[in-house]
């Protein structure tokens, strides 16, 4: 099992790592729509939601792998009702490749985010 960290990864804002390397697969932790360059979190779903996404890509591609490898994602939202939205945008990102993927709403998110994702993905090998 291997820590995966660089300057580029979004650091962890408590007692976990951000990404865990082992048998060739990467688990990342759940993270939420925090900009590296200033510590906030948009206010709309929709910048959420891209920010977020751009996020676990460049916590990708410094693990060694892409968004393209990614098996499952998990999807926590604040508001169900922002489904439709967020399945826009995250359809859009991902084009033809389609992860596993499981969708929860109403769930209480830290710093008042409205959308959390964990993915699970393989290393590019």
């Amino acid at each position: 099992m291997k820590i995966v960290s660089s300057p580029e990864i979004p650091k962890s804002l408590g007692h976990y790592s951000m990404c865990i390397e082992h048998n060739d697969t990467l688990y990342l932790s759940g993270q939420i729509p925090i900009d590296p360059a200033t510590g906030k979190v948009p206010n709309t779903i929709e910048k959420q939601t891209f920010l977020l996404l751009q996020n676990i890509e460049k916590t990708l591609k410094e693990a060694g792998s892409d968004k393209n490898r990614i098996l499952r994602n998990e999807v926590f939202l604040a508001d169900i009702a922002d489904w439709s939205v967020v399945n826009k945008i995250y359809s859009d990102f991902f084009g033809t490749h389609k992860p596993a993927r499981m969708v929860v709403g109403g769930v209480q998110l830290h710093h008042d985010s409205l959308i959390g994702i964990t993915t699970t993905a393989e290393l590019v090998g």
